[in-house]
């Protein structure tokens, strides 16, 4: 799916971003696995994640990026009727974690659902949020990405237990009076699912079923060093950009030898692009928006600022937004 934006102008109005207190850095998980600090900061550029308590579940780290993302937008969660929360860690299937979030914050208008879109969930539901309020079925919207990944990783298994962290971001959604949403791009490949697996979650029997995240590392690194690069082309050459015109390049934190590839690919200027996985990890659905915050923190989201985001994950999916940023302008 490719499209430039077209109808009201909707953006972003608000942005929090959570992260569980416990930080695990690489030496901890070499008292784990066999593994080392050299060994992962080479192959994977990650020296430390935030992980949850075994006490803690998704909800207790999306509530207050969600409350911090209202407070910034300065709305009341009475104006919120829907609510879409990205994640492949839910507290539990249902009720959804959009539905506790929007109860637990107070939301009686609003409409409430999961999206499952792997790591690309965060830019997969601003699409929907976007389609919603521009259709008008939706007037002001939360949308929440993020996820617990320890809570599904093999500690057996260094390949994958290195990669993952946890962490939660959301923002508020609205018609804006300038700026905002640009185009989408978002695709999915099935056929690759195969590669990125979490066997035994669903209603799919196996034989041997493990509750416990599987990946092929070589295959997912060759599709999202490739995918990257493709969405970003589609969706320049979609809205009449170029990478020339990007002031802010924001890919989803997986692996920062991933996130070299494509800058060198698309010729992004290192100064341009954010990273963090360093510090958080891969956090899935909650990598886009806490990379969002710190685009913010550091003072790249000025007014006007042109923001490419791209997501790629478990699906496989992958999908990329283009929006320009505006500090306030909220109709």
């Amino acid at each position: 799916m490719l499209a430039a934006a077209v109808g009201p102008r909707i953006g972003i109005t608000g942005l929090g971003v959570h992260v569980p207190e416990r930080i695990v850095t690489n030496d901890d998980l070499a008292r784990a696995v066999d593994t080392s600090d050299e060994w992962i900061r080479e192959r994977t550029g990650i020296r430390e994640r935030r992980m949850v308590a075994d006490h803690e579940a998704l909800t207790d780290i999306a509530l207050p990026a969600a409350r911090l993302a209202l407070a910034d937008a300065g709305a009341e969660a009475e104006e919120i009727d829907l609510v879409i929360c990205a994640t492949v860690t839910p507290d539990m299937m249902f009720p959804t974690a959009s539905a506790l979030i929007a109860d637990t914050l107070g939301m009686p208008k609003a409409a409430a659902f999961d999206l499952l879109a792997g790591c690309t969930g965060f830019v997969y539901a601003i699409a929907q949020a976007y389609g919603m309020l521009a259709s008008g079925v939706s007037k002001k919207a939360l949308v929440v990405g993020g996820d617990v990944l320890s809570k599904i990783l093999d500690w057996d298994d260094r390949s994958t237990l290195v990669l993952f962290g946890d962490g939660a971001g959301a923002v508020v959604m609205e018609r804006v009076d300038r700026g905002g949403f640009i185009g989408f791009e978002l695709g999915a490949d099935g056929g690759g699912g195969e590669f990125l697996w979490y066997p035994g979650s669903g209603s799919r029997q196996f034989e041997n079923p493990e509750a416990l995240l599987k990946m092929n590392g070589r295959e997912v690194f060759k599709f999202a060093t490739r995918i990257m690069v493709y969405s970003a082309q589609q969706i320049l050459g979609e809205c009449g950009k170029t990478v020339d015109d990007i002031d802010v390049y924001i890919p989803h934190q997986a692996n920062k030898r991933i996130i070299d590839y494509a800058v060198d690919k698309l010729g992004v200027p290192a100064e341009r692009t954010v990273v963090n996985v360093d510090r958080f990890g891969n956090t899935s659905s909650g990598s886009i928006p806490l990379a969002l915050a710190d685009a913010r923190e550091d003072g790249r989201l000025r007014d006007g600022a042109l923001i490419l985001m791209t997501g790629m994950g478990a699906g496989l999916t992958w999908g990329s937004a283009l929006l320009e940023w505006t500090n306030g302008g909220s109709r």
